[in-house]
């Protein structure tokens, strides 16, 4: 099994642990990060956009002129798409996005995801994160003894001080050990885990 550094807040290691292969060493699939961001993103999109065909545009009952004799271009409606205030001829209509992706599909692109941080050596592991307030500042001054800035902290339990500690900070957001996604470890540069959430992760996708 690979082993990690552990550091306290003050970034003084305290210990060091074994983190399994099959989650954090595993073979780094781009192909299987890729699809899962894909659908990612694919269920965040609305599909609320419409526009109105030709039968939905009001008006245009009446034929405009005459079949023949006008010397124009024969025409049965002012609603058809050539004329203004007519209906779209291929508009958009409401559409879902999404699409399906295999359980196992989905576990084996976050066990990439966290692979390739901890290959890249991106990933830092704290025995615990603890604020004794809310306190942005606070929070922020442990990052910057880290040397953090694009980041993504992710802890194993509720902890209302430091995730409304981290809420104004830009390029930081914390999720809860349950909540981690693959797009939101690759969108972020550097990953931050409590040791708690070493094991939860390690106990959902081992």
């Amino acid at each position: 099994m690979a082993k990690i550094a552990v550091y306290d807040i003050n970034r003084n290691q305290v210990s060091e642990r074994e983190v399994a292969d099959a989650v954090f060493n595993d073979d780094v699939k781009g192909y299987l990060i890729h699809d899962m961001v894909r659908y990612q993103l694919a269920a965040r999109r609305q599909g609320t956009a419409d526009s109105k065909n030709r039968s939905e545009v009001s008006g245009g009952g009446k034929k405009p002129y005459k079949q023949k004799g006008t010397g124009n271009a024969r025409q049965g409606t002012i609603r058809a798409p050539h004329f203004v205030g007519g209906g779209a001829a291929f508009g958009p209509n409401p559409r879902d996005y999404n699409f399906k992706l295999n359980r196992k599909v989905k576990k084996a692109a976050l066990r990439s995801a966290l692979s390739a941080r901890f290959k890249e050596d991106k990933l830092t592991v704290l025995n615990a994160l603890e604020l004794d307030k809310i306190s942005t500042k606070a929070f922020n001054e442990i990052l910057k003894r880290f040397d953090l800035a694009n980041v993504l902290v992710v802890i194993d339990g509720t902890n209302p001080n430091v995730e409304l500690s981290a809420r104004n900070l830009p390029h930081v957001k914390v999720l809860r050990a349950e909540g981690v996604n693959v797009y939101d470890v690759m969108k972020h540069r550097t990953l931050v885990l409590t040791e708690g959430a070493v094991s939860q992760l390690e106990g959902a996708l081992a």
